[in-house]
């Protein structure tokens, strides 16, 4: 019997990650807030040298890099980048050359800033790892390709978060995987929560929802975008590139209302903690025995519990949070955390 998700079925995809990703319930979070339930999509389970969301974008991309005759992967991020490392693992188990070029974006004073974290599991996996200044990436990129080209190395580019029209397609199928789940365990009602930043993942998420005409919110928590419009152009950007690119969807419009953004919880910064978003990390921990990232999961939840309080979310009977991953990245955080 043919479904709305079919189409999908016919773009080149490289199984890497563990699915589906359980959907579980965080009971005692959510009867210590006292509002809906909350429950979290283990997408930092995903696979790939600790999980996270790009797992599912770079199915994708992996895909169409080996369909291309590609042999080397450059790939970019933060000196932290979640992406890199999943970028590197992928990259290790398919045998691809993988090049990281990370830029020291974000101003976070750590001896071991680039030591530990993501950057010891990149050096594990054999990545080529180039740290720079964020005004030197684009001449040392041109740079890294020609000489890998003169080397007779085939090149493939992801960008930043694997976040293209190839790199969304992971979550509009993770939308058909969470709507089964929420059918499953009688889930009634929810709003879907998600860190949002290179717009892969939203974008995905908004698709992959208009495809198979369901009524769930997506709201994605701004963590990057001093100016969210940035990120609001990027979404729908991706968002066109998608209907263009597959007419099989069925997708013809959009509606800008499906694009929801909420920066209240950007703090100082990308990469930079509040104090509040510290605390929804050590509850959720001690509660639940989840560790989140300081970085992008752990303001949306930081969001949620906020909103929970404040009785924003009391319309929805329950509240889902993509958890996208990154807790490797918690010992570079250790003196915030236990400070």
């Amino acid at each position: 019997m043919a479904t709305m998700m079919d189409w999908l079925n016919e773009i080149p995809r490289l199984r890497l990650g563990h699915w589906p990703t359980p959907l579980e319930p965080l009971q005692r979070l959510s009867q210590e807030l006292g509002g809906p339930t909350i429950w979290v999509k283990r997408d930092d389970c995903s696979g790939l040298l600790t999980g996270g969301n790009k797992t599912r974008k770079l199915e994708y991309l992996i895909a169409d890099a080996l369909s291309e005759g590609a042999d080397t992967v450059v790939t970019f991020g933060a000196v932290q980048s979640n992406h890199a490392r999943q970028t590197a693992s992928a990259c290790a188990k398919t045998g691809l050359e993988c090049h990281l070029i990370l830029t020291r974006r974000v101003p976070w004073k750590s001896d071991n800033y680039e030591t530990n974290g993501n950057i010891l599991l990149n050096q594990l996996c054999d990545a080529h790892i180039h740290i720079m200044e964020s005004e030197d990436a684009e001449s040392k990129t041109k740079e890294l390709i020609d000489t890998l080209q003169s080397d007779a190395k085939k090149v493939y580019l992801i960008p930043p978060g694997g976040s293209n029209v190839t790199g969304a397609l992971g979550y509009t199928a993770c939308v058909d995987e969470l709507t089964k789940q929420i059918k499953e365990k009688q889930i009634n009602n929810p709003i879907v929560f998600h860190a949002s930043a290179s717009a892969g993942t939203q974008s995905g998420l908004v698709f992959g929802v208009q495809t198979i005409g369901a009524e769930i919110p997506i709201t994605g928590i701004n963590v990057y975008h001093k100016n969210p419009q940035n990120l609001r152009e990027k979404i729908q950007e991706i968002l066109s590139d998608l209907q263009h690119t597959y007419k099989g969807s069925g997708v013809t419009s959009i509606p800008e209302t499906a694009i929801k953004i909420d920066s209240s919880y950007i703090g100082d910064g990308y990469g930079l903690p509040s104090k509040k978003t510290l605390d929804a990390i050590r509850l959720a921990a001690s509660l639940e025995g989840i560790a989140f990232d300081p970085v992008y999961s752990g303001k949306a939840l930081q969001a949620i519990i906020d909103k929970t309080i404040l009785g924003d979310l009391d319309d929805y009977s329950d509240v889902i949070l993509i958890h996208t991953g990154g807790a490797f990245v918690l010992p570079v955080y250790q003196e915030a955390i236990t400070g």
